[in-house]
């Protein structure tokens, strides 16, 4: 089908956060299709401005099942991201929309700031900050500090971000662990990496760094059991999402010293509250789920997306399809 075909064809931005749509315009006008932003949240907010849409561009918005079985022209969803949690994939994919996402938009940036957040863990430059900023002059605030090299760093989970990870600490001389039911042994043993359960990660991590999609198995998996099991001179650090972390437990552990402290870019609930405890903890580093973010990274996530739908109306080939399983054009006006 080609370009001309479907130059009525109407892609709807459901929400996003940035000052303009220029570069989702470039990609979709230059395309021949019309662009339309909204910013939705409820279900039936979602359907209004969606309801005569034949793409999706989405970034925080939930496609639930509801509001994708009340949009029967939609024959396309994008995500900003790899992130899939804000849409029912199984939903889209039983009533035959394609899914596609922006797998590796942002790999060095978020590997970057998971790397950043452990180093400055390591070297206690979130107590020496706050000492500082309050007139103190004490190295051992932070304390106990100990080297990098010798100590253990853990990876829950072993996509392409923790190997960008692995990469860029090779030379601290940490050794790496990592769980992940789905890696490769020999993709562990190409990057130097040994493949462990979750209770001996746990139990034998100086670093945990998350990065883990959030699924049904993952919710919480880092919980009171999980702090139980760690050194009390063990970080976690999460740059993947939020409620993968119990929040609550997490707390406790680093209140009760159960810990030494977190890095944490997500959270269970976005923003993280003004009153909430953790943004008053010296050894705890917080970032506003920023860790994708660089001005390079979002000009690619958002072309990116954006190419996603212009590929399906025109029926190319897809470079990031999801649900494979779904064969384009199934659904046509």
């Amino acid at each position: 089908m080609t370009a001309n075909a479907n130059a009525t064809a109407t892609v709807v931005v459901t929400d996003y956060e940035f000052a303009d749509l220029a570069p989702e315009r470039a990609v979709i006008e230059g395309a021949g299709f019309r662009l339309v932003p909204a910013q939705a949240s409820t279900p039936d907010e979602l359907v209004a401005a969606c309801a005569d849409a034949d793409a999706v561009i989405n970034q925080y918005a939930r496609l639930t099942a509801e509001v994708i079985g009340r949009l029967p022209a939609l024959r396309v969803i994008s995500r900003y991201g790899i992130g899939l949690d804000t849409i029912d994939v199984d939903a889209a994919t039983a009533a035959g929309i394609i899914v596609a996402h922006v797998p590796d938009g942002s790999l060095d940036d978020v590997s970057d700031h998971a790397s950043a957040m452990i180093l400055a863990l390591a070297r206690g430059l979130g107590p020496y900050r706050a000492s500082l900023a309050a007139g103190g002059w004490d190295y051992t605030v932070a304390g106990p500090l100990f080297r990098l090299r010798g100590r253990t760093l853990g990876l829950l989970g072993f996509g392409r971000i923790p190997q960008y990870v692995t990469r860029k600490l090779a030379g601290f001389g940490l050794r790496v662990l990592a769980h992940d039911p789905y890696a490769r042994p020999a993709t562990a043993e190409e990057y130097g990496v040994t493949l462990v359960d979750a209770e001996t990660l746990f139990r034998e991590a100086d670093f945990v760094s998350v990065h883990v999609p959030l699924t049904d198995a993952t919710a919480g998996m880092v919980g009171a059991e999980a702090f139980a099991l760690m050194k009390p001179t063990a970080y976690v650090v999460n740059t993947a999402r939020g409620p993968v972390i119990d929040q609550d437990a997490l707390v406790a552990a680093v209140l009760s010293g159960r810990i030494a402290g977190a890095g944490l870019d997500v959270f269970e609930s976005e923003p993280l509250p003004a009153d909430h405890p953790l943004r008053g903890m010296d050894n705890v580093l917080l970032s506003p789920h920023c860790a994708w973010y660089s001005e390079d990274s979002e000009e690619e996530i958002r072309t990116k997306a954006a190419r996603n739908v212009v590929e399906v109306l025109r029926g190319e080939p897809l470079t990031y399809h999801v649900n494979r399983e779904v064969v384009p054009h199934t659904r046509r006006r």
